[in-house]
């Protein structure tokens, strides 16, 4: 696994990736890959990313992801205190 990560990272850098591009993108395949595996379960995905559900919720909106059924994600509406 690390002389596979060693030829990716030497891809990249030699590529111009810059380091934020990089991570967003591994960030992105991680989460989806997890989901799949979850079954698009979010509480289930974020404990074995070890985040908080709401974080991935909110990497979903960032990342475009989708629920297992393919819609969008959708944001509950905020209530509002009157």
């Amino acid at each position: 696994m690390k002389d596979l990560m060693d030829r990716l990272i030497s891809e990249m850098v030699g590529a111009g990736v810059f380091f934020q591009d990089a991570v967003s993108e591994f960030e992105k395949k991680y989460i989806r890959k997890i989901l799949e595996a979850s079954k698009g379960n979010q509480s289930q995905a974020a404990k074995a990313l070890g985040i908080h559900r709401n974080t991935l919720g909110r990497k979903m909106e960032e990342y475009h992801l989708v629920s297992k059924n393919g819609a969008p994600r959708s944001r509950r509406p905020v209530r509002r205190r009157k």
